[in-house]
C-alpha cells in the first residue's frame, strides 16, 4: 500500500492520532531506522527487529512506536506482534536464522543463543554499506574478544624459537674517541666494528660545528612539512648539493633512504600504465615494500644474473614501461652491482634504472658519489662538480637514491634525477608530502658533510687501505669472508644461534661489537658478523679483532675457508674465483674497486693538499693509548 495512503487511513480510524497533521506523521514515519525507510504499517515489531541472536531495540518506526500507544489500534499491533513473535520461536527451534548475518557463527545446540567464536566469520560485512535491508551489526554480546596479547606473544615465540630474535645491545658511540663506545656502564669501554658511519662523519668538527651554528640560528625542529613552513633555505642548498654530487638536474630529500625507496618506486610504479618492475634478488627491504606498494607487476632476478635479467625483460615490447631496481653495494654480502651491463640492457629494452648508491655514496668516486661515478673515476676528477659528462656511466642511470645516515654521518635519504620526476614524486608521493621534514642542523650537517668528502680524500684513502689490511689478515687466519671488491667485511657462520654466541664473546669477553646478522637479513645458513672497518681503526684494534675472532671461532667450533671448501662453499666461501668474480660483480680480474693507482692518487692528493703531513689515522695515537690501556 502506498505510505502515504496506508498514513491517511490510520488518521482516520485512530482517534489519538487523528489530531496529528500529515507533516508529523510523515516525520515519525521517516524516524525508523536509518536507511529503511517508510515500512508497511502492517508490518509488526518483531518482524522489524533484527534477529533473536543480535538482542537490542527491535527497529520500529517512531509512527508505529505511536501507534501502539493508540487505545483502539494498539492491542491490535501487540495481538499481531504476539502471534509474530510466537511464529518466529517455532522457526527458530526448526533451524538456525539464516537470515542473520552471523547465523553461521550459532551453533544451534547452544539453548542460550551464544556465539560461537571458533566459527567461520560471516563473508559479507553488516552495518553500513551492507544494502538497505541489512541490520547493524550489534556489540552487546557474549561473543570473546580477539586474543591480541596471545598472538604478539605466538609471534614472539616463534622468533625465539628459530633464533631470529633480535637483541639491541646498548653502544653509545664517543665523538672524542672514536671508534670507541662505552656500553649501559659508561666505564666498559668498547671498541665499534660493525658502525654504518663508514667514515667516522658523525662526529667531524666541521659537521658538528655547522649543526651547530644552524641549531643556535634555526632551533632544533623543522616545524612541519615541507609544504607548510618546513620548507628552508638550506633544504634547498642541500638538495642542490647532491644534485651537484651526481651531475642530476635535481634532488629531493627525505626522512629517510627508507621512505625515499618506498616513496619513490610506489608513486612511480603506480603511476607508469601497466609498468613492470625487474628488481635484484638481494635488494633492500626499502625497494621491495616500495614494490609491493606500486601494485606494479614485479619479476625478481637473481643476484647479479644478466642472463636471467635479460630472459625477463624480452618477454615484454619495448613499448611497456619498465623499471629496473638494484644497488651498486649489497650491505650485507658487500657485493657490487653490475651498473654498466644492466644500463645497457636498460637501453636494449626500453627500461629505466633505479640505482640505490645507499652503501656507496661518501666513499666511492674522486667526489664520493658513489659506485656509478667511480666507474668513470678520471674522468669525474678533472669535471666540475655538478658538470655533466658526455658518456659516462652516470648519464646513464635514470635515477639515484641516497642516504645520509651512513657515511655522510647524519640522517636522512634522498633520490636525484630529471627535473620533471623529482617534481612529480615531490607533488605526488605521500611519503614526502605529509611527513615532517629534517630540521634546519640536519640539512646543515648533511651540506657540510658532502662539501667536505667531495674535497678531502683521507677518509677514503684511509678506510680502504684498513678494509685491505683486515681482509687479509683474515684470510691469513682462516676465518671466511665472503668474497666482494667493496668495503663490508661480511664473516660466514652460518647458524643463527651460534652467530649470536660469537656476538656476544667478542662483546663480552673482548670488548669488542660485531653486530651478528641473521634471517630475513640474510639468508637461513648464511648468518654472519658484519665488520666495517672504518678510517679510524688503528693496527693495534685490527690485530685485537683478528685474535680475539681466532679465538671465538676456536671456542665454538666455527668452520673456516677451508672447512667450506671441503663442503662445496657457500656464498662464495670456499668456492672458485670464477664464481666469485661473477657473484661479486665488479671488474673480472680486479680484487677492489679502490685499485691501487688510484689510492696512490688519493694519498699523492691529500699529501700535497696538507703540505706533505703523512696521513694518519683520525683518532689520535695518544687516546689510542689511552684506550689500550685501559683495554688490558
Amino acid at each position: 500500500m502506498d505510505p502515504i495512503k496506508a498514513m491517511s487511513l490510520l488518521n482516520r480510524a485512530c482517534p489519538y492520532l487523528a489530531r496529528t497533521g500529515m507533516t508529523a506523521l510523515q516525520g515519525l514515519a521517516d524516524a525508523g531506522l536509518s536507511g529503511g525507510g517508510m515500512r508497511s504499517l502492517s508490518t509488526s515489531a518483531v518482524e522489524q527487529a533484527r534477529c533473536g541472536v543480535c538482542p537490542g531495540h527491535t527497529g520500529q518506526s517512531a509512527l508505529l512506536a505511536k501507534a501502539s500507544e493508540c487505545p483502539v489500534v494498539g492491542p491490535s499491533i501487540r495481538a499481531n506482534d504476539a502471534a509474530a513473535a510466537a511464529k518466529a520461536a517455532k522457526a527458530t527451534q526448526q533451524a538456525p536464522v539464516t537470515a542473520c548475518p552471523y547465523a553461521k557463527c550459532v551453533d544451534p545446540a547452544d539453548a542460550d543463543g551464544k556465539v560461537n567464536v571458533n566459527a567461520s566469520r560471516p563473508s559479507k560485512a553488516v552495518g553500513a554499506g551492507a544494502g538497505a535491508d541489512a541490520a547493524p551489526v550489534s556489540h552487546d554480546s557474549q561473543e570473546g574478544a580477539f586474543d591480541y596479547e596471545g598472538l604478539y606473544q605466538a609471534r614472539l615465540a616463534k622468533k625465539h624459537g628459530d633464533k631470529s630474535y633480535r637483541y639491541f645491545n646498548n653502544i653509545n658511540r664517543l665523538a672524542g674517541r672514536f671508534p670507541q663506545a662505552h656500553t649501559a656502564n659508561a666505564a666498559n669501554l668498547v671498541t665499534v666494528w660493525c658502525s654504518n658511519d663508514y667514515l667516522g662523519q658523525s662526529k667531524n668538527p666541521v659537521v658538528v660545528d655547522a649543526m651547530k651554528d644552524a641549531l643556535d640560528m634555526y632551533g632544533a625542529g623543522a616545524g612541519g612539512t615541507r609544504n607548510i613552513a618546513g620548507n628552508s633555505a638550506l633544504h634547498l642548498r642541500l638538495e642542490a648539493e647532491l644534485a651537484a654530487l651526481h651531475r642530476m638536474e635535481a634532488a629531493l630529500v627525505f626522512s629517510s633512504c627508507f621512505v625515499a625507496n618506498d616513496a619513490t618506486i610506489s608513486t612511480l610504479c603506480s603511476a607508469l600504465p601497466d609498468c613492470v618492475i625487474f628488481s635484484d634478488k638481494m635488494n633492500h627491504a626499502s625497494m621491495i615494500l616500495g614494490i609491493r606498494h606500486s601494485g606494479a607487476r614485479k619479476h625478481v632476478f637473481n643476484h647479479n644474473d644478466l642472463a636471467h635479467l635479460e630472459e625477463l625483460l624480452a618477454q615484454y615490447p619495448r613499448s611497456t614501461p619498465k623499471l629496473i631496481a638494484f644497488e651498486s653495494v649489497y650491505s650485507m654480502s658487500g657485493t657490487v652491482g653490475r651498473i654498466p651491463e644492466i644500463c645497457a640492457l636498460a637501453k636494449k629494452y626500453g627500461a629505466i634504472t633505479y640505482l640505490d648508491e645507499v652503501h656507496a655514496v661518501g666513499m666511492y668516486g674522486p667526489h664520493g658519489a658513489g659506485v656509478a661515478e667511480h666507474y668513470d673515476y678520471e674522468a669525474s676528477l678533472s669535471a666540475p662538480v655538478g658538470q655533466r659528462i658526455p658518456g659516462s656511466l652516470m648519464e646513464q642511470v635514470d635515477i639515484v637514491t641516497g642516504t645520509l645516515g651512513k657515511a655522510f654521518g647524519i640522517v636522512g635519504g634522498y633520490i636525484a634525477a630529471s627535473s620533471s620526476l623529482v617534481d612529480m614524486i615531490r607533488s605526488y608521493a605521500p611519503g614526502f608530502i605529509f611527513t615532517t621534514s629534517l630540521p634546519p642542523p640536519i640539512n646543515a650537517g648533511a651540506v657540510a658533510s658532502i662539501q667536505y668528502l667531495s674535497g678531502s680524500q683521507r677518509e677514503r684513502f684511509l678506510q680502504q687501505t684498513h678494509v685491505r689490511q683486515l681482509k687479509s689478515d683474515l684470510a691469513l687466519a682462516g676465518i671466511p669472508v665472503v668474497p666482494n671488491p667493496s668495503h663490508i667485511v661480511p664473516v660466514l657462520v652460518g647458524d643463527a644461534e651460534r652467530a649470536k654466541m660469537a656476538s656476544d664473546m667478542l662483546l663480552t669477553e673482548h670488548n669488542i661489537y660485531v653486530q651478528s646478522i641473521n634471517y630475513p637479513t640474510v639468508p637461513v645458513g648464511e648468518e654472519r658478523l658484519r665488520i666495517t672497518p672504518s678510517p679510524g681503526h688503528s693496527a693495534d684494534m685490527r690485530s685485537r679483532l683478528v685474535g680475539a675472532l681466532d679465538s671465538v671461532w676456536n671456542r665454538l667450533g666455527l668452520r673456516r675457508t677451508a672447512d667450506w671448501e671441503r663442503e662445496g662453499g657457500r656464498c662464495g666461501v670456499g668456492e672458485s674465483r670464477v664464481n666469485s668474480e661473477e657473484h661479486v660483480g665488479w671488474k673480472r680480474g680486479v680484487e677492489y674497486m679502490w685499485e691501487d693507482h688510484q689510492l696512490k692518487q688519493a694519498r699523492d692528493y691529500e699529501m700535497a693538499r696538507k703540505g706533505a703531513v703523512p696521513i694518519t689515522p683520525a683518532i689520535p695515537e695518544t687516546v689510542q693509548q689511552v684506550i689500550s690501556a685501559t683495554m688490558v
